[in-house]
């Protein structure tokens, strides 16, 4: 049986809808429904029925009630909090939220013989990767961050992350019956191809959700934070993947660990577009010149963040089926025209 936290949410979503498709496993989703969806869930429940719990992982009383009343080998967890600039101005919502809950998940995982954990980290526990542009062009053998790259945030969601990392790896070596596999996630967009499912998150940061939105007709504007990066445009750089890719390492992971040890692994494309690149791109699929305004800089964004994800390629045999950011930004732009 499997336990998936935050699985009304926007990428435990799509897991979830994997597994219904793919699995015959037995599934709990634990959501508080913050930024998850009741809808999202009775959409996924038409393709097969699963056990849905709205509650909080803070509750610690009831979530132990949850261990003892299910017998689960398995654990996803998503649920967190993942607004960076957020993450600076109130620092001690993320370290309880991420950091906190998510050591009272370890610990209950640890005491109920819980065998397989996979955690849902990211590529903010990394920092300000050392990345060098010469002549205006990315120099490419030293862009994608491997996992042996030092961690160093610099926000307190990174750092929430990174010692909710620590835990577990803590944990998992003092009980060798508790494996695990920790993803660090770059950037996540788009949406399921069959459009079910997608991001519907309100007042979203993510920066083709806004796109998305405004070529949609519902927001005015958008704005790019900070134009001034060292970076070939001035505009900050990520690696983004698509959702159901990101959605199948899940999968795989649950599979690897069956025969495999504990590891981390990037999850990423190996390449990099600006947000200039992005928002370009979104206007060429939707048919949409929107309003781009320049604006400052947000707090604890790096310049640049791009994945080399050669690793989960290797060892997990993981093979992306959806590496293409007009595909990313199609499936993203389409989705929300269907929202209301």
């Amino acid at each position: 049986m499997i336990l998936v936290t935050g699985g009304a949410g926007y990428i435990g979503s799509h897991v979830v809808k994997l597994l219904l498709e793919n699995s015959n496993e037995d599934i709990v989703v634990i959501d508080n429904l913050v930024s998850g969806f009741k809808s999202t869930i009775d959409t996924l429940q038409k393709i097969r029925p699963f056990k849905f719990i709205e509650t909080d992982l803070s509750n610690w009383d009831e979530i132990r009630g949850i261990f003892k009343s299910f017998d689960f080998d398995s654990i996803i967890h998503f649920a967190a909090s993942l607004i960076v600039p957020e993450s600076v101005e109130n620092p001690l919502k993320y370290y309880l939220n991420n950091t906190a809950n998510t050591a009272n998940l370890i610990k209950l995982a640890n005491e109920y013989g819980v065998e397989k954990f996979v955690f849902s980290s990211t590529a903010a526990v990394y920092g300000e990767p050392d990345i060098k542009i010469e002549n205006g062009e990315l120099k490419m053998d030293n862009v994608g961050i491997d996992e042996n790259y030092p961690t160093n945030p610099i926000n307190p969601y990174g750092w929430s992350k990174r010692f909710s990392e620590q835990i577990l790896q803590d944990t998992a070596k003092a009980n060798p019956n508790l494996k695990y596999v920790i993803f660090r996630y770059f950037n996540v967009a788009g949406a399921s191809p069959d459009l079910t499912i997608g991001q519907k998150t309100k007042n979203a940061t993510h920066l083709i959700k806004v796109a998305s939105e405004c070529a949609c007709g519902k927001r005015d504007k958008m704005y790019i934070f900070g134009s001034d990066y060292n970076t070939p445009d001035g505009t900050c750089i990520r690696d983004y993947i698509h959702v159901m890719d990101l959605a199948d390492a899940h999968i795989k992971a649950l599979e690897y660990l069956e025969k495999n040890e504990s590891d981390i692994f990037n999850l990423g494309y190996s390449k990099g577009s600006s947000v200039k690149e992005v928002i370009d791109t979104v206007k060429k699929v939707s048919g949409v010149d929107f309003k781009v305004e320049n604006a400052p800089r947000r707090a604890g964004d790096p310049a640049i963040l791009i994945a080399n994800a050669n690793k989960v390629k290797e060892k997990m045999g993981w093979v992306p089926k959806y590496d293409d950011l007009e595909f990313i930004c199609k499936t993203a732009y389409e989705y929300e025209k269907g929202l209301k």
